[in-house]
């Protein structure tokens, strides 16, 4: 017997196969693509943890590797020492000077502000100062006996390396532990972030920079530069330790002397005229001064309470002073 099945109902059920084979193919294809997508989530999440590590490792390294400077930190940074050279017993001067220098800020560089002076010779000095060095650690207390004019900007500038040298590869891991070192006079304001600026441009080594003696004078190269505040790099700083021409010839005016070393030992051959950007205080008016500027680095010859006083509002100091219920500022 023979069964026949109409030709409607035929194409009726092969569609319905076909029907499920789609699906059952569909679902196949579905499931093969989460598998795919299961194993690439293993595998991303593994890169992921072995990146973070390998990123962390070598952040850590970096620290390590020059604990002087934070891990984001540019290897072109410069670092200079400013070197103030004062007396002693002028306790108040230093305090003022901490306010000064202390709220200001270097956006890519590092400045360390030291306060320079011979041996103690007063039984309160060696009490005060200790507790100075103990709360601020910014004072340098040279091997000399006090004086002006007769090698204590010499003593300073030799015995740095000796100081901050801490083995072979320089203070805190870094050589040289400063870049420029700048002896700078304490009737002078630094305008610290503009110094740092000033110095971007030029060469890190056998650098003699300041402003030019005499006040008319714009070569760099025909005689020295003013005690307001010159700046050499480290080489010469250690040169200056080791050569026997400064020691032959300590006494008299020190800036001058300063410049006659550089000329006998032919150093400072890269030197840079910082006028006008240093300049004296404009009152009273001479060929030394000008109107303050924006653009300023150093203004010298402050040596009163009414001149820095309109020295730091000219540069308006105090504009970071965040407004607080604790204080009442009057206008």
């Amino acid at each position: 017997m023979i069964l026949t099945i109409p030709q409607s109902k035929f194409f009726n059920m092969a569609k319905s196969e076909k029907g499920r084979g789609f699906i059952i193919s569909s679902f196949i294809f579905i499931a093969f693509l989460c598998t795919i997508a299961f194993i690439n989530e293993i595998r991303f999440q593994h890169l992921l943890r072995f990146s973070k590590c390998a990123l962390s490792y070598a952040s850590y390294n970096s620290s390590l590797g020059n604990p002087t400077l934070p891990i984001h930190s540019s290897a072109d940074e410069i670092r200079v020492l400013l070197g103030i050279l004062t007396l002693p017993d002028q306790y108040n001067r230093r305090h003022f000077l901490r306010l000064v220098y202390g709220t200001q800020s270097v956006a890519h560089g590092r400045v360390d502000v030291k306060f320079i002076f011979c041996n103690l010779t007063k039984e309160d000095q060696k009490v005060l100062i200790a507790l100075e060095i103990m709360r601020y650690d910014d004072i340098i207390i040279m091997n000399c006996t006090e004086n002006m004019n007769r090698g204590k900007t010499y003593s300073f500038f030799s015995s740095l390396p000796d100081m901050v040298n801490d083995g072979p590869e320089g203070f805190g891991g870094s050589y040289p532990p400063y870049h420029y070192v700048m002896k700078g006079d304490d009737d002078a304001y630094f305008r610290l972030d503009n110094l740092v600026e000033s110095l971007r441009p030029l060469p890190r080594e056998d650098l003699y920079y300041g402003y030019t003696i005499p006040c008319e004078n714009m070569n760099p190269y025909g005689h020295y530069m003013s005690g307001m505040g010159y700046l050499i790099s480290w080489d010469i700083v250690e040169w200056l330790r080791d050569s026997d021409i400064p020691k032959k010839h300590l006494e008299g005016p020190e800036d001058k002397i300063f410049g006659d070393w550089m000329n006998e030992g032919q150093r400072g051959k890269n030197r840079h005229n910082a006028k006008w950007s240093m300049y004296n205080y404009p009152e009273p008016p001479t060929k030394c001064t000008h109107e303050l500027w924006p653009d300023t680095v150093a203004v010298h010859l402050l040596k009163t309470q009414e001149k820095w006083m309109q020295t730091l509002k000219y540069f308006n100091v105090t504009k970071d002073l965040k407004p607080s219920k604790l204080y009442h500022m009057i206008p």
